[in-house]
């Protein structure tokens, strides 16, 4: 067991991210055009959408799955559903600073679906290394299944899609998705006070490893500031400074 942390009464608090006024970003488009989701000529209308609302009340049970870092006033854990509509306004802010073109729309859709999974398969520590994260792929290829199943035929497809694409990583939007997904529970951790790192005796060079590639590659200007954030956290006694 590891013992209880001392939480350090003085907090590093959240940074405004400055980019350089030289700085050139390309364009961003909400002009998505996304596959059709209508309901295909084969399906019935009344079944399509109690299939539909079938879903949607599923959806719900993502509020009760809690993940391990907490909200940024570190007052309790942060669930998954918080989590995914944080990374779809984190979607609309920060594709104006993406290292290529960013399809927002599109964008945002892959962050409000890309843990749906969690549902089924529950939430996986990203620093988890025992058979949990082992497992961790056939869970949510089993809940994709079950899940976008749920769906009428054309927007479970649709959902699956965007899930694949995130999971693939091999497109601007969903390495930028990837990016905006470290970055969040970084900057909640670093505004929080570095609890869940100590907890699970998470040292610095461990976060770097983790969130740095993927940040870095589609925001670096964010990238800098969190690193920068990092730095200080860790000379505050938030985080193992390893």
């Amino acid at each position: 067991m590891i013992p209880e942390p001392t939480i350090p009464t003085e907090r590093i608090p959240t940074e405004r991210i400055v980019i350089p006024v030289d700085c050139s970003y390309p364009s961003v488009t909400w002009q998505c055009e996304l596959p059709s989701c209508a309901v295909s000529e084969h399906e019935d209308v009344n079944e399509a959408l109690e299939a539909a609302l079938a879903f949607f009340m599923e959806a719900d049970r993502l509020k009760s799955v809690e993940r391990r870092n907490r909200l940024a006033d570190g007052t309790r854990h942060e669930n998954t559903a918080e989590h995914s509509w944080h990374l779809g306004i984190a979607a609309m802010v920060m594709a104006q600073f993406a290292s290529e073109p960013i399809d927002v729309s599109t964008a945002v859709a892959m962050a409000l679906v890309h843990d749906i999974v969690e549902i089924d398969a529950g939430d996986t520590f990203a620093y988890d290394e025992s058979e949990a994260a082992a497992t961790k792929r056939a869970r949510e290829e089993a809940a994709a299944d079950r899940l976008f199943g749920l769906l009428p035929a054309q927007t479970g497809q649709r959902f699956r899609d965007l899930w694949e694409e995130y999971e693939r990583g091999d497109t601007p939007e969903a390495r930028f998705v990837m990016a905006v997904d470290r970055l969040a529970p970084m900057l909640l951790n670093l505004a929080e006070g570095g609890t869940t790192w100590r907890e699970h005796s998470i040292t610095r060079s461990q976060v770097i490893a983790r969130n740095g590639s993927h940040i870095e590659k589609s925001l670096p200007g964010a990238w800098s500031a969190a690193l920068g954030q990092l730095e200080r956290a860790a000379g505050a006694g938030h985080v193992d400074p390893a």
